[in-house]
């Protein structure tokens, strides 16, 4: 799925960043917490996943809420409140000729949510919480929450070190995961400033929905990982038990971010609460990284030097490149012609294979081109295909004899492998919407 175009939407004097994904049959605005930024969003693989599959039975639309993003800023001495921010969900309904929307919010993107429901019950058709609070500080009868003192002094952290993210605590799944750690640090730093950011804390440190819980007319589903440490698994309790009619499952995990860790889960209920059709994973899809390579002038070659010798040649160039498949992990899907369509599980090992692949096969005298990707894919028995697999073969072809080229996606996936890259600039690739920015392989 091609990244979606970003609008804006007026609320107020404010211009409010929006982006519109799928044509399903029900529109979902998709509320994320604290801080956003639409674009970044589409950048980190398994973000960009769970959207393209709420966009598979809905028309998705997202949005930054002001102050945060591509939106306009506010002033840090004059933060909005969240009756001002909630009225940012209607100015982008209103924007996309949206009526009647369900809702689904994050963490504290679900407090706008709840008083958007109970606001605007005739624009909301559905309700979901994910990973919500009623409220923010500890009280007798909210022990969940963390006491002011505690409070204050993360947010004072918060800004003086804001881009260093605890993994341990928001998404232990990824902990160890470099590409995801850098990636999340810059989603912050590019989603607000450090001042603007704890002065949104400072904000939401005051945050109290409980009273507005009860006038929640709409159907209502809250989903809630039992081992969350950032929202505990007893604040959905609670607020469930306020919702007249809600429904709360509680499921296994420890992660904050519901894309990370087993997002399946969560995409199931929401799908089968807002459609009424619960379906499985799709096992005949994956993230894979896909390398073609074929023979530079095989053609002259082959005429050169006969159908018999070139048979062999050939031969013996299969044999060097299922040597490097199999000493790089890599899964041969076919070898039509003189080329290989290979996968692998991690795109390091993919341009290992293919520069090591390309130097082995000149001993026979002859050259490669090769060319990387990553993306997801259709498994259909032995075969793989889908758009990942289109773009790596457009890639291999604009390389030159003996070069690796590989998209943006695989040169920002193996940052820190010790893989140098030289710019070859943006390429159209046929049959592929947009820009696509290639980098040759110069170092290994």
């Amino acid at each position: 799925m091609s990244r979606p175009g970003t609008r804006y939407a007026r609320s107020g004097e404010l211009n409010i960043a929006y982006q519109v994904v799928g044509e399903g049959p029900l529109d979902l605005v998709y509320v994320p917490g604290f801080v956003s930024n639409v674009e970044l969003m589409w950048e980190e693989p398994g973000y960009a996943a769970f959207l393209e599959r709420l966009a598979t039975f809905s028309r998705l639309i997202i949005f930054d809420k002001r102050g945060t993003g591509l939106s306009d800023p506010v002033s840090n001495d004059a933060l909005p409140t969240l009756e001002e921010r909630m009225d940012d969900v209607r100015a982008v309904m209103d924007a996309v000729g949206s009526e009647r929307a369900a809702l689904l919010g994050h963490s504290e993107g679900g407090n706008m949510c709840v008083l958007f429901s109970a606001t605007y019950p005739e624009r909301t058709s559905a309700l979901v919480l994910v990973g919500c609070y009623a409220k923010r500080l500890r009280s007798d009868d909210y022990p969940w929450a963390p006491a002011r003192e505690e409070r204050m002094r993360d947010i004072e952290e918060t800004e003086s070190s804001w881009g260093d993210i605890d993994l341990a605590t928001f998404a232990p799944s990824k902990v160890g995961d470099e590409a995801f750690e850098r990636w999340v640090g810059r989603y912050y730093r590019q989603s607000a400033s450090p001042r603007a950011a704890s002065a949104l804390l400072r904000m939401n440190t005051e945050i109290d929905v409980r009273e507005v819980l009860p006038s929640i007319d709409v159907p209502t589903l809250l989903l809630y990982r039992v081992g969350d440490q950032d929202v505990k698994v007893g604040e959905g309790r609670y607020i469930a038990s306020r919702i007249p009619g809600s429904r709360l499952v509680e499921l296994p995990g420890q992660d904050h971010y519901m894309w990370c860790d087993d997002a399946e889960s969560i995409l199931q209920e929401v799908e089968e609460f807002l459609t009424g059709v619960r379906r499985g994973p799709d096992p005949d899809r994956m993230l894979a990284t896909v390398l073609f390579t074929d023979i530079v002038g095989s053609t002259e070659t082959a005429s050169r030097l006969g159908d018999r010798a070139w048979r062999g040649l050939l031969d013996r160039h299969h044999d060097v490149v299922r040597t490097e498949l199999g000493r790089w992990r890599g899964r041969e899907i076919d070898t039509a012609g003189d080329g290989f369509l290979a996968t692998f599980d991690g795109p390091a090992r993919a341009v290992r294979c293919a520069v090591a692949a390309s130097r082995s096969v000149q001993a026979l005298g002859l050259q490669i081109r090769a060319g990387v990707h990553t993306g997801e894919v259709e498994v259909a028995g032995d075969d793989v295909r889908g758009i990942a697999v289109h773009i790596g073969a457009r890639v291999a072809g604009l390389a030159g004899a003996g070069e690796v080229l590989v998209s943006r996606t695989v040169r920002d996936l193996v940052a820190g492998s010790g893989i140098g890259f030289s710019e070859r600039g943006t390429f159209e690739l046929k049959g592929v919407p947009g820009g696509w920015e290639l980098y040759a392989v110069a170092d290994v």
